[in-house]
Order: C-alpha cells, then structure tokens, then sequence
C-alpha cells in the first residue's frame, strides 16, 4: 500500500473515531476494517498511528441479554459485548427492536431492568430518577453483567418523564377540534 492511499486511510479512521463515544472506539475499527477492506494489521498500524492505542489490550467481556417485547409477544436472547451499544448488536443479529431516533434523547426503546446492570452515560431521553426506577435506553445502553429488561410503552415513560411539565395532565384527542381544523384547508 503506498503512502497516499495510507494517509488517506488514516485520515478516514481518524474521523470516523473522533465522532464516536471514547467507549464504542474499539468497535469503530472493525466496522472501518469492513468498509476500507483493509487488513489486521494494517488497521492496527492505522490505530497506533492516530490514537495511540492498539486492539491487542485483549479481549473484551460480552454479557447475555434478554429482552422481552410486551409490543409483539417477543423474547429476544443475544450476547453484547460491553464496548457495544444493546441495540446496535441486537439489530447486527436481525433482532426487531423498537426505537426511534438512536441518540438517547427519546424513549422509543425504553426498557425496564429486570435483572443486571448497564451503562447509559448518554441517555438524555429519562431523568436520573427514571434511571434509579431501573428504565433505560437500548440505543444508548451497555450492558455491565448479565441483563434482563422488558420494553415499555413509550407513551407511559414520556409521560413519566415529561409529565409533571403538562399542568393539566395528558392532552385528549379531540375529534371535534380535528374537523374543524381539517375544514379550514
């Protein structure tokens, strides 16, 4: 490989880090590796080049997670590694899950843990209590340990998010109201 078509790799891994979370970095160079069809070895060169830091710190450890889908009756089981994203990976194995805008700022995804622990440094979609009453986001949870979590109308956790905002309680559709705007075009 020559010099230019290095220096143009680099820079491509260079920009494709530098806009993901530091945490999902390790992941970033298989999907690069998969796109520039480069070799181990190269991308490794790549990394040390940019970053600073090699993929040979080993391993990463990988959890069991269990998602049960209220919406469709569903009960998806898959392993996560800890660096990756739930719904990403689940969506990487063909696995349907709800969401919506995959940056943590609505409840598309929300789930409720049963059992284990996750990292959501990213989730602005809940508050810090919704967190401590065990919700979370998939687009931006990684899992800890072994996880159980249940999907949840989304309409039930944006209302206990957001809801104490609306004084008069939830907004009724009303018909009538829709009618008579729909006249008006």
């Amino acid at each position: 490989m020559d010099v230019q078509s290095l220096l143009q790799i680099s820079s491509t891994f260079a920009t494709s880090l530098h806009r993901l979370p530091a945490v999902n970095r390790r992941s970033s160079s298989y999907q690069l590796k998969r796109r520039l069809n480069t070799t181990s070895s190269q991308l490794q060169a790549l990394t040390q080049f940019d970053t600073g830091v090699t993929s040979s710190s080993g391993p990463v450890p990988s959890h069991k997670v269990t998602v049960h889908d209220r919406q469709r009756g569903l009960t998806h089981h898959f392993v996560v590694p800890e660096d990756q994203y739930i719904l990403h990976t689940a969506e990487d194995q063909d696995i349907k899950l709800p969401f919506a805008c995959r940056h943590g700022c609505c409840t598309s995804c929300a789930v409720r843990v049963k059992s284990g622990q996750l990292r959501q440094p990213e989730a602005l979609g809940i508050s810090a209590e919704l967190k401590s009453q065990g919700y979370a986001l998939l687009c931006v949870g990684y899992p800890s340990s072994d996880l159980e979590v249940e999907t949840q109308d989304e309409d039930e956790v944006y209302w206990l998010q957001f809801g104490r905002y609306f004084a008069r309680g939830p907004i009724e559709r009303d018909d009538y109201a829709l009618e008579l705007a729909m006249g008006d075009e």
